[in-house]
């Protein structure tokens, strides 16, 4: 028997940057012919981090209210989990781990999306790439990556190669095979990302590559579209499945941050 699927990477309007109820998303979902999704809002962090981009921790109870409300519309329909897409930022660990205390979370994402003070995933500030040394920049990245597997914070990896996002490949690879080796040792999953598709690198995250080396090393795969509208749940996800599976990959989710399947 196949593996419930699952997207789970997805957001809500109370990260200020996604439209469509949570409601809608879920009955995106099950018009795609999916048997569960996982909501990972951008989780609150320190007020002078990235605020323009997340809810705050005042609408964290609203968050977790209206996520339980689609669970009980949907019950016996679609499995509703509820997850938050975390920050690996150096020096906010003790606050990430507070949040995480605050409720019996499905799914925690790590993501990296600083290095230092640029926000270098943001399409405002795509000029710096022309400043910097690419393969410092995913050496920087990667370490970032590692830091985020060693903390104990975080189920998965999210979207892996992320600064490739506007076409700035990793000139060597090698930052990121040790990152996965780190991730493996310490048994993280990686959030398979199809938003990648629809950014101008035009390639899910994490690439074939990597998704290649990941299954080599044993990390599974968290399948999520990273939708910030209804209409983006599920996206192209028979392609990453085909692609999971034809380097021998395998699919997770997770459920009380317990990885099934």
């Amino acid at each position: 028997m196949a593996s419930p699927l699952f997207d789970s990477h997805m957001h809500t309007p109370l990260c200020g940057h996604a439209t469509g109820t949570p409601h809608e998303y879920a009955q995106a979902a099950l018009e795609a012919g999916l048997d569960g999704i996982c909501f990972t809002d951008h989780m609150p962090m320190p007020r002078w981090y990235d605020a323009p981009w997340r809810m705050n921790q005042a609408q964290l109870p609203q968050y977790i209210e209206q996520i339980q409300a689609v669970q009980q519309a949907f019950a016996g329909k679609l499995e509703v989990r509820l997850g938050l897409e975390a920050d690996y930022h150096t020096g906010t660990e003790k606050f990430v781990e507070k949040v995480l205390g605050m409720h019996d979370w499905d799914y925690v994402i790590g993501s990296i999306h600083y290095l230092g003070a640029w926000g270098f995933d943001n399409p405002e500030f795509v000029d710096e790439y022309e400043e910097r040394d690419l393969g410092q920049l995913y050496r920087d990245y990667y370490a970032l990556a590692e830091g985020a597997a060693k903390s104990g914070l975080f189920d998965s990896i999210g979207h892996l190669d992320l600064p490739k996002k506007f076409g700035h490949r990793d000139p060597d690879g090698y930052a990121a095979l040790h990152a996965l080796d780190v991730i493996a040792e310490y048994g993280l999953a990686l959030d398979f990302n199809t938003a990648g598709w629809r950014k101008p690198i035009a390639e899910a995250y994490p690439a074939p590559d990597l998704v290649r080396a990941a299954t080599e090393r044993g990390i599974p795969f968290v399948l999520g579209s990273d939708a910030h509208k209804p209409e983006e749940v599920g996206h192209r996800f028979t392609e990453a499945i085909k692609e999971i599976h034809d380097v021998g990959g395998r699919i997770v989710t997770y459920a009380g941050r317990v990885r099934r399947g």
